[in-house]
């Protein structure tokens, strides 16, 4: 058993499929040790692994493609497609039939200010449906939480939202007027790494991705209910029902990979994106982001 330090930037529905291989043993079958760390703060993680605090993270590529944009000879590679399609929901407090972005014009909007990348992605959507991002009333600054409990009192007409929020919102009778996921792939989570750990540790980190690929196998074929019980220790608090109508939705909305490959046309929307947001001014491109070597020799 190889050990590897693996860590998580912040404990989240959309992960479910690395706590289950985690709590399958799918990445000890693969012949690696882990231990999981949470650094809480996602930017930190990428220093973690500049130090060898950790020799290995899950997060948005978006971190690689920021640092490869401002500095070409960046260490950072992602490897290993997880979350390729967009987790966030917008959510309001009743139903709205035929909801369409174009409709998000004169309503308050909470977006989400624990991460960038929803609110990036979310002003492309706008933008190819012709709104302005700039033109609508948007609250900002504030957690998801927050946004959570305006919609539920009137004083916000939709928040920006991941699970389970939706789901417990939905209970409350709130509704889900739009899934982000319906633009198509779009690069959310994967592991990254320095090329320096993967070259010194390159069997185990083969190992993560035939662990990997062992748990999607396994996420496609399992009942919500099954995999609601295999990561509930994850989520201690959170009512099963809730956790496992969460994982329901994100599984109909197909944004878990069914492989370990990395599909470029997920990386390339989330890099537009960026782009079209300001959040880099060149973009660096799949080949220098992404390892996907790795994972042919780790699936040969």
């Amino acid at each position: 058993m190889t050990p590897i330090t693996l860590q998580e930037p912040f404990r989240a529905v959309f992960y479910t499929p690395f706590y289950a291989a985690l709590a399958r043993g799918d990445f000890a079958a693969a012949g690696v040790e882990v231990k999981l760390i949470t650094v809480g703060e996602p930017d930190r993680a990428v220093a973690n692994l500049l130090s060898g605090a950790a020799d290995l993270a899950w997060s948005g590529p978006m971190r690689v493609i920021r640092d490869h944009a401002a500095n070409p000879g960046s260490p950072l590679v992602s490897f290993g497609a997880v979350v390729m399609g967009d987790p966030f929901l917008l959510v309001g407090r009743a139903a709205r039939s035929g909801f369409a972005l174009r409709d998000l014009a004169g309503l308050s909007l909470g977006v989400v200010s624990e991460v960038p990348t929803p609110w990036w992605c979310l002003q492309r959507d706008l933008r190819r449906a012709g709104v302005d991002p700039a033109a609508l009333r948007t609250v900002t600054g504030r957690g998801m939480a927050e946004n959570a409990a305006a919609v539920m009192a009137g004083a916000l007409d939709v928040a920006q939202l991941f699970e389970p929020f939706a789901s417990q919102l939905e209970a409350q009778g709130a509704a889900v007027w739009h899934a982000q996921a319906a633009r198509g792939p779009t690069s959310y989570t994967a592991f990254y790494a320095t090329r320096g750990a993967l070259a010194a540790k390159r069997e185990a980190m083969r190992g993560m991705v035939r662990g990997l690929a062992a748990m999607q196998r396994w996420l496609h074929a399992a009942t919500p209910e099954q995999v609601a019980e295999t990561v509930a220790p994850f989520f201690d608090g959170l009512d099963r029902a809730t956790l496992a109508r969460a994982v329901a939705r994100y599984r109909d909305l197909g944004i878990w990979s069914r492989t370990p490959r990395f599909p470029r046309d997920a990386f390339e929307d989330l890099q537009a994106a960026m782009l079209d947001a300001g959040a880099i001014t060149r973009a660096p491109g799949f080949e220098a982001c992404v390892d996907a070597a790795i994972v042919e020799e780790a699936l040969a």
